[in-house]
């Protein structure tokens, strides 16, 4: 038997795996915007904890923030995606999307309280663990969604599968619905996953 049809799959694997690997590298900022991003990040947060507003130490904050940033910019800023000017960007993400996300997550917590609550009285749970698909493909994005699944009761992220151009997310949940991965992923992500998607790739 000719091995030419494995050695197309392999390769047309391997173009898909590219084109993948470039399609997320074009999303990623430019590097003076991440060293920018990382430098105000820094920089604001040595000046709360300092606590000292003289001009030397503000000096001092602003210069080692930047030789931190030149070096340590992809620790913060990797996952971001890159859309608009990075002025724009920031004043979007403190102004509008932070508090949208604590208004999302507030609502879904108070939610499932009382949905835990009703199953914890009247003892009508049907446990089970479900695999769901995300859309996110960045390390910080899928590390957020866990997370917040996982802080809303009654759901908890038990383990994430990501391979190039998928991603999926194992969650245990205390009363399955639906076994349509579609439906159940709908039920548990809600409105976070696309909240994430206007900052991660």
């Amino acid at each position: 038997m000719s091995r030419v049809p494995f050695y197309l799959k392999e390769r047309l694997e391997e173009v898909r795996r590219r084109v993948l690997f470039e399609t997320y590298e074009v999303q990623k900022l430019p590097r003076w915007e991440r060293i920018t991003f990382t430098w105000l990040v820094l920089f604001s947060f040595w000046i709360v904890i300092s606590g000292n507003l003289s001009l030397e130490n503000i000096f001092a904050g602003a210069l080692s923030s930047l030789i931190i940033s030149s070096f340590m910019y992809d620790m913060l800023t990797d996952d971001i995606r890159a859309s608009g000017h990075l002025i724009e960007k920031i004043i979007y993400i403190a102004l509008f999307l932070v508090p949208q996300y604590l208004f999302i997550m507030i609502f879904r917590l108070l939610e499932s309280n009382f949905r835990v609550a009703k199953h914890a009285i009247l003892l009508d749970i049907n446990p089970g663990i479900v695999k769901i698909r995300s859309d996110l493909h960045s390390d910080t994005g899928l590390t957020i969604l866990a997370n917040s699944i996982t802080l809303t009761p009654g759901t908890l992220t038990i383990d994430v599968d990501k391979k190039l151009g998928e991603a999926y997310l194992y969650v245990h949940w205390l009363n399955v619905e639906t076994l349509d991965r579609e439906k159940a992923g709908y039920k548990i992500k809600g409105d976070i996953e696309e909240w994430l998607k206007k900052i991660f790739w």
